[in-house]
C-alpha cells in the first residue's frame, strides 16, 4: 500500500504518533488510507452542503474497510466573481486546485482518493490532479440545484443576469427583478441549467469517473447521500482490483465524454477543460478532434440556456446513462470503455431507458444533426474559436456586421447597458484571453445584457476570452491566437466588416492578409494588468485557449 511509507515499520513510529495525536487508532492505521478531497466552503452555493456529502463518503469508506481522511481545496464561485476583478482568478484557480491536491496526496501517502467537487473550475482541477496522480479514485459531485419558479415559469441564475438587461431596457421593473432574485436560486447545488458546473459533472459520469447519477441527481435528494456512500464503498473495490484512473481516462473514455458533451449541448468551457485533463492523462485532444466528434454527434437535449429544460428534467427523463444508451445504439460511443463501477459503459447502460423523448430525443429525430458546440476558423481565428451553436437562434447562424471594438469586458458592458449597440453589430471584446485577461474572464454580464435587451437575435459577440455556460446567443469565444499574442483579433478596428457562418465553421474579417499584417505591426500591447502575485506568473506561463489554457512551459 502507498500509505506504508507513512505508517509502517519502527522508522515510522514518529509518524504514527502524529496520527494518534488526531485520535486515529492502530486498527484504523492498519487499513488503507483514503483521502477525501472535499471542496466545501461557505461562498459557493454548489459547495455549501458538501460537508454532508463528505460525511456520507466517509461512512461508505468505513463500511468497506478503509480509513477516510478529509482535506480541502479552494474554490471560486463564478457567479459571484462575475463582471469584476474576481473573474480573473476563476480559470486560473484550476491549476492551483490540481497542484494542491497533488501536494496533499504526495506528502501524505494516500492509497486511494474520493473527490468531492461541484462547480466550474473545481471539477476539472480535480480531474487533472486525478490523472496526474493515477491512484484508485472516484468522483462524487454535490449535485445540481433545483430550478426556481417565478410567475409560473422555471428560472435559474441566467434568468437573473438577463433580467438586468431587461430592466435597463425598460421591459421589467426593479421590483420585479428583486422578486426574481429571491426565487431564481432556491437552494444548494450547482446552478440549475447546463452551465459549466453541471456540464462537467455530467461529463465526469460519461467519462467513467463518476457513478451513474453523478451528474443529475439533485443536491437536495436523499439519493445524492446514498450515491456518496456508494462512492465511498466503490473506491475500496477500485483499490482492491487495482483499477487506476488512466485505465478509465483513456482515448475511448474521453471520446465518450466528448460525444455526451455534443449530445447534451454543454458549456463551451468544456472545450477548455477536457483538453487540459487529457494533457495530464498523456493524451492529445485538440480542436480538430473536438469538431470531428461534434460533426458526427447529433444534439439530443436542449437544456437551459439553450432551451427551457433543466437538469432535474434530464434526470427524470433517464439521465446521462439514457443519453449514452441512445448514442451507443447508434455506434456513437465506445461501449467497451471501463468505468468506476468496475464495469464497462455498455454494461452500465444495459437497463437505462429514455423516459421523455422531448427532453432526450432520438438520434433519428435530434434537435440538431450536429453537436452543441462548433469550432470556427478563418482569418480572424486561425487557430480556432468556439461557439455553443445549440444556444444560437437560427436567424444568427449566419451573420455579418460592422465591428464594435472594446478593449475590455467593462467597456463592452457599459456600451450595451448604455444602449450604444445597434441591431446588426458585431461586438468584439479583446485582451481578455488567457494571457491578456489574464485568466479568460467569463463574460456572462454582457451576453446576458444583450439577451435581456432583446438583441440576442440581432447582435453577435466575439472575444478572445470566454463566455459562461449560462450564455446564449451568437457568442463566439476562445478566439486564438489572442490579442495579447498579436492574433488577428488585435487588428480589428471599429467599423470593419466581420462575417460569421456557423454551419460552415467560418469566422472572417473583410481584410487582406497584407492589411492584417500591417495593422498587427502597429499594435501596441497593453501592460500586463497584474504586475505581481499569482496572476502575474500565470499570464507568463499560460498557453492559448485552443490548447486548453494549460500551464506548459514548452508551449511556443
Amino acid at each position: 500500500m502507498r500509505s506504508e511509507r507513512v505508517k509502517k515499520g519502527i522508522e515510522r513510529a514518529p509518524h504514527r504518533s502524529l496520527f494518534k495525536a488526531m485520535g486515529y487508532t492502530r486498527e484504523e492505521l492498519d487499513r488503507p488510507l483514503v483521502g477525501v478531497v472535499n471542496s466545501a466552503n461557505e461562498i459557493i452555493p454548489g459547495h455549501i452542503h458538501l460537508d454532508q456529502i463528505a460525511k456520507a463518503v466517509k461512512a461508505g469508506v468505513y463500511m468497506a474497510g478503509g480509513t477516510p481522511m478529509e482535506f480541502s481545496t479552494i474554490g471560486v464561485c463564478d457567479g459571484i466573481a462575475m463582471n469584476h476583478q474576481g473573474m480573473h482568478f476563476s480559470l486560473a484557480s484550476r491549476e492551483i486546485i490540481a497542484d494542491s491536491v497533488e501536494i496533499m496526496v504526495m506528502a501524505h501517502g494516500f492509497d486511494a482518493l474520493v473527490f468531492i467537487p461541484n462547480c466550474d473550475k473545481i471539477i476539472p482541477g480535480m480531474l487533472m490532479a486525478c490523472a496526474r496522480l493515477n491512484i484508485p479514485s472516484i468522483f462524487i459531485s454535490g449535485g445540481p440545484m433545483m430550478a426556481g419558479r417565478y410567475q409560473g415559469k422555471a428560472v435559474d441564475l441566467s434568468s437573473v443576469f438577463e433580467a438586468v438587461g431587461t430592466v435597463k431596457a425598460g421591459g421589467m421593473s426593479p421590483q420585479d427583478l428583486e422578486e426574481l432574485e429571491e426565487c431564481a436560486c432556491p437552494g444548494c447545488g450547482s446552478c440549475a441549467g447546463m452551465f459549466t458546473a453541471n456540464s462537467m459533472n455530467c461529463l465526469t459520469e460519461a467519462l467513467g469517473m463518476g457513478l451513474p447519477g453523478n451528474g443529475t441527481i439533485l443536491a437536495v435528494e436523499a439519493a445524492r447521500i446514498r450515491l456518496a456512500k456508494h462512492a465511498g464503498m466503490k473506491v475500496m473495490e477500485l483499490l482492491e482490483k487495482e483499477i487506476m484512473p488512466l485505465d478509465i481516462m483513456n482515448r475511448e473514455g474521453f471520446e465518450n465524454a466528448l460525444a455526451a458533451d455534443m449530445a447534451l449541448g454543454c458549456s463551451t468551457n468544456t472545450v477548455l477543460h477536457l483538453p487540459a485533463i487529457a494533457y495530464e492523462a498523456g493524451l492529445e485532444m485538440d480542436l480538430k478532434i473536438i469538431d470531428e466528434i461534434s460533426s458526427r454527434t447529433p444534439q439530443l437535449c436542449k437544456l437551459s440556456p439553450g432551451g427551457a429544460h433543466h437538469i432535474q428534467d434530464l434526470r427524470e427523463a433517464g439521465g446521462i446513462q439514457a443519453v449514452l444508451k441512445e448514442l451507443a445504439q447508434n455506434q456513437l460511443i465506445h461501449s467497451q470503455a471501463l468505468t468506476v463501477t468496475g464495469k464497462t459503459t455498455g454494461e452500465n447502460i444495459k437497463d437505462a431507458r429514455v423516459l421523455n423523448r422531448e427532453i432526450i430525443r432520438s438520434v433519428k429525430e435530434p434537435y440538431s444533426p450536429n453537436g452543441g458546440i462548433a469550432v470556427l476558423r478563418g482569418n480572424l481565428a486561425p487557430q480556432g474559436a468556439v461557439v455553443k451553436q445549440g444556444a444560437v437562434d437560427s436567424e444568427m447562424m449566419k451573420h455579418q456586421g460592422k465591428a464594435r471594438v472594446f478593449e475590455s469586458e467593462e467597456e463592452a458592458s457599459e456600451a450595451i447597458l448604455g444602449k450604444k449597440i445597434n441591431s446588426g453589430d458585431v461586438i468584439v471584446i479583446r485582451f481578455e484571453g488567457p494571457k491578456g485577461g489574464p485568466g479568460m474572464r467569463e463574460m456572462l454580464s454582457p451576453t446576458a445584457s444583450v439577451a435581456g435587451m432583446g438583441l440576442d437575435k440581432k447582435v453577435s459577440l466575439i472575444t478572445d476570452g470566454r463566455f459562461s455556460g449560462a450564455t446564449r446567443g451568437a457568442s463566439i469565444g476562445h478566439v486564438s491566437p489572442e490579442a495579447m499574442e498579436k492574433g488577428p483579433i488585435a487588428a480589428v478596428r471599429e467599423g470593419d466588416l466581420i462575417r460569421i457562418n456557423i454551419p460552415e465553421r467560418s469566422l472572417e474579417i473583410d481584410l487582406s492578409p497584407e492589411e492584417i499584417e500591417k495593422r498587427l505591426k502597429e499594435v501596441k500591447l497593453p501592460s500586463p494588468k497584474f504586475q505581481k502575485g499569482y496572476l502575474s506568473r500565470y499570464s507568463r506561463m499560460v498557453s492559448s485557449a485552443d490548447q486548453g489554457a494549460i500551464l506548459k512551459s514548452e508551449v511556443k
